[in-house]
């Protein structure tokens, strides 16, 4: 084997193993290295890299018609510093409680019309601070607003911007900021708690508090052409000094039972023939778990169906089993499940512990009373 062979063969297993780590940016990154070193020992292989380089991403992208800058990189592991999704997708539309709503909607209309707004010496809302538990649908709100706006969706990967050597932490962190900053884009700051913390906590080391100085000089500083995004799932974490600087702040709440059924109605209509009645039955039972908790479980009752070869509908009773409401609540639900169709008296009763009498009481239809039509 030649020594050009044997560095071909090399480089494809490194590759290898990046792409498998899922970076897509770090593979591109690794391919202009390779088709940059072969032009001289393997011209053809470098010739088809750059012409493949050439198609992807496209040029019509929204990215690449804004800047050819090189995505901010960390300088000991050369892996990319963020995460891009150019055209974000959707397996359906999110749900959120109407205060919620309406304020991402604010956000979208400011920035459509920004025109109007800087003839009245205005700007619009440069950065926005989402609070809440862990799965009610902040990350997917950041999604939702780069689709509205039409821009790429920019995350900062903290796992890379945390670098072995903490002193360049703060570098990676303004060299992500700044790229953002030249850009029309999205930048999603996710887990913000994780590098903005209170800066009198003592159990964290002047490095990391260092940084909380860096984000606030680089909050201060954001230019009313991008749109930045921070989101944390422990806002009580959080310097202070950091609530001031964000033009808005949204609290995402729990979602309730309105908003758990318009969820599942979303979720099960296209694979479940009684969507309708399934969600209503359901968003009882879910009522105080998150939109990904859901999710999750709806997940595993459908992968559960589908190899079994049967029905989603036939397997959506076992999302009732855990099901700890009050007695009369339970008498109610079984009510609906059999009243709706969905279950047998005796499967209901299985599932419930109501007594089939009880049910039978509840669902058997009213004699009419004379006179009364």
């Amino acid at each position: 084997m030649s020594s050009a062979e044997g560095k071909i063969e090399k480089d494809l297993v490194h590759l290898a193993r990046v792409a498998l780590s899922g970076r897509t940016q770090d593979v591109t990154a690794l391919l202009h290295r390779f088709a940059k070193s072969y032009r001289e020992n393997a011209p053809v292989v470098a010739t088809a890299i750059a012409a493949l380089l050439r198609e992807a991403p496209t040029r019509s992208s929204p990215l690449r018609r804004q800047t050819e800058a090189v995505l901010p990189v960390d300088v000991d592991t050369r892996f990319h510093l963020l995460r891009i999704e150019e055209n974000p997708l959707f397996e359906h539309e999110p749900v959120y409680a109407p205060e919620v709503k309406a304020a991402l909607e604010t956000i979208v209309a400011e920035r459509r019309g920004i025109a109007a707004l800087l003839d009245a010496g205005l700007e619009p809302s440069r950065t926005v601070l989402f609070t809440g538990e862990p799965g009610v649908g902040k990350t997917l709100a950041a999604r939702w607003l780069a689709r509205e706006l039409n821009r790429p969706l920019l995350i900062l990967d903290l796992a890379a911007v945390m670098s072995s050597y903490l002193g360049r932490t703060g570098t990676n962190l303004r060299h992500v900021l700044d790229y953002a900053k030249s850009l029309d884009c999205v930048l999603l700051l996710d887990e913000l708690d994780a590098i903005a913390k209170r800066r009198d906590d003592r159990g964290e080391i002047g490095e990391l508090k260092r940084l909380v100085t860096v984000l606030l000089q680089q909050i201060d500083d954001w230019p009313p052409k991008s749109l930045l995004v921070a989101a944390t799932n422990h806002a009580d974490l959080l310097d202070p000094a950091l609530w001031r600087r964000f033009d808005i702040t949204l609290q995402f709440p729990m979602p309730g039972h309105d908003a758990i059924e318009a969820h599942l109605r979303a979720v099960l209509g296209p694979v479940s023939e009684g969507s309708e009645a399934w969600s209503r039955v359901l968003a009882v039972a879910l009522e105080g778990r998150s939109f990904s908790d859901i999710d999750r479980d709806v997940k595993a009752v459908r992968r559960k169906a589908a190899l079994a070869g049967e029905a989603v509908d036939a397997h959506l009773p076992a999302l009732l089993q855990n099901y700890a409401g009050t007695k009369a609540a339970r008498i109610n639900l079984a009510a609906e499940l059999v009243g709706s169709g969905l279950l047998s008296q005796r499967a209901a009763h299985e599932l419930t512990g109501v007594a089939r009498e009880t049910i039978r009481a509840r669902t058997a239809p009213r004699p009419k009373v004379p006179g009364h039509g």
